[in-house]
């Protein structure tokens, strides 16, 4: 009997994330490692439970594989597939956020 090897998605940080986060963690030099650590700390964890996060709320005709969390004032938008959870935005929170 074969054993079955059960593989961990992994992480993808689009382009535009991953630019976004470098912004945001130099808009407040004081505390930039302390927030893009947390950031890729979460983010690490959907390897384990990528849905551990809500469906995206403000993701239009969402087919329930986009989801998001929110971190020291950040939205991160992620969509989950069994290969890979590809981070899409990292958006600071206003009363608005928009929809994409």
């Amino acid at each position: 009997m074969r054993k079955r090897v059960v593989t961990k998605p992994i992480i993808v940080w689009s382009k535009e994330a991953d630019s976004a986060l470098e912004k945001a963690s130099g808009e407040y030099p004081q505390n930039a490692n302390k927030v893009k650590e947390e950031i890729l700390g979460t983010a690490r964890k959907l390897c384990d439970y990528p849905e551990m996060f809500p469906i995206e709320k403000f993701k239009i005709d969402n087919p329930g594989n986009y989801r998001a969390f929110e971190k020291h004032s950040y939205r991160i938008s992620y969509k989950c597939s069994d290969q890979e959870i590809r981070t899409l935005s990292v958006r600071y929170l206003k009363p608005e956020p928009k929809r994409y």
